[in-house]
């Protein structure tokens, strides 16, 4: 015999132990951060901190109603009106916080679950009576409800906690009949699905995720910051170029101009003027070719910068910082090597997808494995002619009580196999693509310090020859002034000094723009100009 009223109790006190169990459980313990796990909380689309912008006549913060007409800014400005206003810029900030939701969503995995339902019903048939030739009709009333609440653990254990009640009238029983029962089901996974490393491998993986979109906003950021500034001293020397080219022209029509004073006096041919004239045309084509340089240009700079108000494509920009060479002491190649060995955001992508695949392995490892879980159900019930009485017959001895293993395997189990396997090699992929990224990154950082070096030099080399070109120019007018030179050779000599004045201030404009990209692909633009975005940690990989 079974010593009834003492499993009675038990089983009371294993049905409330359970049910306190799941009230503490809360979404929050359920979704606990791995200590395995690096957090990274990505700021708000706002929430980019950038450098104090300098004085410009138009104000920031204006509003784009307000905006228009000049807009005066330095390349601090430039950088910081991209920062706040660019379109494109917007649309990717987005994209971390997008990527955060899917960590809630394998967070919710572990939120517990309340079910409730209610339902009524009849039943009209018939049976035979107490004599077997004649049948009666026998009509069956009922009303059923319950309530459940359910939840799943990192450890691999499904807990259910479920009362329930329910009423039928028979009507050959003159009164109704009512059940109540109070049951808790356990469930613990023995093999697969055993333990919290490979229960919370899929909100690791989103976390991964959500760390390679932060890195991913901030390779955009640079990349823009870099587009900004390169376009910026576009513009200026399109502006230079145009300045040059109308003194160059201002020079041809005075060479011009004394050419037919010459001619006139009879001390040159009139076949001199044509070559004179050739070069004035020349220069007002090449001032038409720069004026329309410059207006693209400074399309492309209000796109970057996107200041707004009104008629935002027809305000003229003025820019402070003219091109000047900085005061910068370049430090030693391989001292970039190794920034942009722990900076460059395609790096650390690439290490978090190796993690990644790391922890697909251990996903599809557990796959592996066959399901066997152990389930243990317990229940009381409690039976009476009304619905009061019911709960109060759950002191009562009746009780139910059942425990047992499941198991299922599949035989070969070859998808199981694949998809480890693909897991496995994937891994190794992603860890020779790294190593591959690496001397690509050593490449592209030791390619632009040689364009950095190169340019620096060219700024000297250039300004020796505009210097000759000057002096050749100079000689070229006085000896045709004395008759010792024709109009063609001080032409040339004018368009070769217009060349080397341009190129002088190319020189200058191309050792900003190579400065700008080393910065950009060693990793530290940001970091130099200022700016704090997500992505500024280097990611650790973990020992092996």
């Amino acid at each position: 015999m079974y010593p009834t009223k003492h499993c009675s109790r038990w089983v009371l006190l294993c049905l409330c132990g359970g049910l306190l169990l799941l009230v503490s459980c809360s979404p929050a313990a359920a979704g606990r951060v791995d200590s395995q796990t690096q957090k990274m909380d990505l700021p708000p689309a706002d929430s980019f901190e950038t450098p104090p912008a300098g004085n410009a006549e138009t104000p920031l913060n204006a509003h784009p109603a307000e905006t228009t007409g000049l807009l005066r800014v330095n390349l601090q400005d430039a950088v910081l009106l991209c920062l706040k206003n660019n379109r494109s810029l917007v649309v990717e900030r987005m994209n971390p916080e997008i990527q955060k939701t899917g960590e809630l969503q394998e967070k919710a995995v572990f939120d517990p679950t309340l079910n409730a339902e209610i339902a009524a019903g009849r039943t009209k048939e018939k049976r035979p009576s107490g004599s077997a030739s004649e049948m009666e009709n026998i009509t069956t009333d009922s009303i059923e409800g319950g309530i459940a609440l359910q939840t799943y653990f990192p450890t691999g254990t499904t807990l259910d906690l479920e009362v329930g009640t329910g009423m039928n009238e028979i009507s050959y029983y003159e009164e109704a009949f009512y059940i109540t029962r109070l049951g808790l089901s356990v469930n613990q996974a023995l093999l697969q699905g055993l333990g919290t490393t490979v229960n919370r491998v899929r909100l690791r993986q989103a976390r991964l995720d959500s760390r390679f979109s932060a890195y991913e906003l901030r390779a955009y950021t640079e990349f823009l910051i870099a587009d900004v500034e390169q376009t910026y001293w576009d513009y200026a020397l399109a502006k230079r170029r145009i300045e040059i080219v109308e003194e160059s022209l201002k020079v041809a029509r005075q060479q011009l101009a004394e050419t037919q004073t010459l001619i006139e006096v009879g001390r040159l041919a009139k076949a001199e003027r044509a070559a004179v004239q050739a070069e004035v045309a020349a220069q007002e084509q090449a001032l038409i070719e720069a004026r329309a340089a410059r207006q693209s240009i400074r399309l492309q700079l209000l796109r970057l910068l996107n200041p707004g108000g009104r008629n935002m494509w027809q305000r003229e920009i003025e820019l402070v910082h003219q091109p000047t060479i900085p005061d910068i002491q370049l430090e030693d190649v391989a001292l970039h090597v190794a920034v942009s060995q722990r900076m460059r955001p395609v790096l650390n992508q690439a290490r978090l997808l190796i993690q990644r695949n790391e922890l697909e392995i251990v996903k599809t490892g557990n796959g592996l494995l066959p399901l066997m879980d152990l389930f243990i159900t317990l229940g009381k019930s409690g039976y009476a002619e009304s619905f009061g009485k019911s709960l109060a017959a759950l002191e009562e001895d009746s009780y139910d009580a059942a425990a047992g293993l499941r198991f299922d395997y599949p035989l070969r189990n070859r998808d199981a196999k694949a998809r480890h396997r693909r897991a496995v090699l994937s891994r190794d992929q992603a860890r020779q693509s790294l190593e591959n990224l690496r001397q690509l990154v050593e490449v592209d950082v030791r390619t632009a310090y040689i364009n950095v070096n190169r340019t620096r030099q060219q700024i000297a080399a250039s300004t020796v020859t505009r210097r000759f070109d000057e002096e050749k120019l100079r000689t070229e007018t006085e000896k045709l002034r004395v008759g010792k030179s024709t109009s063609f050779l001080v032409a040339q000599a004018q368009r070769d000094l217009l060349a080397s004045r341009i190129a002088e201030v190319a020189a200058i404009v191309n050792y900003l723009k190579a400065l700008t990209d080393l910065y950009q692909l060693d990793g530290s633009l940001l970091t130099r100009r200022g700016i704090d975005a997500p992505g500024d940690e280097p990611v650790e990989m973990p020992a092996k």
